[in-house]
């Protein structure tokens, strides 16, 4: 038997504020989730991403801190285009979440920019970089 990635977990503070940023980003989380201390949804292809407020993690593992900082885990989006990158980006951003890397054109081919989640995780939002337009011919 191989083990096979299933569910990505994040750690929240305030399940209502974590659950209406990523609602923010397209996904189907059903009303009323913020209620609860663990929600769980499955995204499309069947993996599952699932939210759990700090008391829950303590309820299993008593010896859990928050973290001083957390700049090593980041869930990434695709955008359709580099449009809907800036546009992503100015909606959350204009909503009071807090920009950390304004979209930008990276040397590796996409529009790229990070707007951080209520609890400072990193959200990348990303697209491929459009072409250039090609010159014509006989130019």
């Amino acid at each position: 038997m191989t083990p096979r990635l299933d569910l990505f977990g994040l750690v929240v503070s305030d399940m209502a504020a974590s659950l209406a940023f990523y609602r923010r980003l397209g996904l189907d989380i059903p009303a009323g989730a913020e209620e609860q201390p663990h929600v769980e949804v499955v995204l499309p292809g069947g993996l599952r991403i699932a939210w759990d407020t700090e008391d829950v993690v303590r309820s299993f593992d008593p010896s859990w801190t928050r973290p001083a900082e957390d700049s090593r885990r980041d869930l990434a989006f695709l955008c359709d285009s580099p449009a809907e990158v800036d546009a992503v980006y100015a909606e959350l951003t204009d909503a009071g979440y807090k920009g950390h890397l304004e979209p930008w054109d990276a040397f590796w081919g996409q529009r790229y920019a990070v707007v951080l989640d209520p609890d400072g995780c990193g959200v990348s939002l990303f697209a491929p970089a459009e072409a250039p337009a090609e010159a014509p011919a006989g130019a």
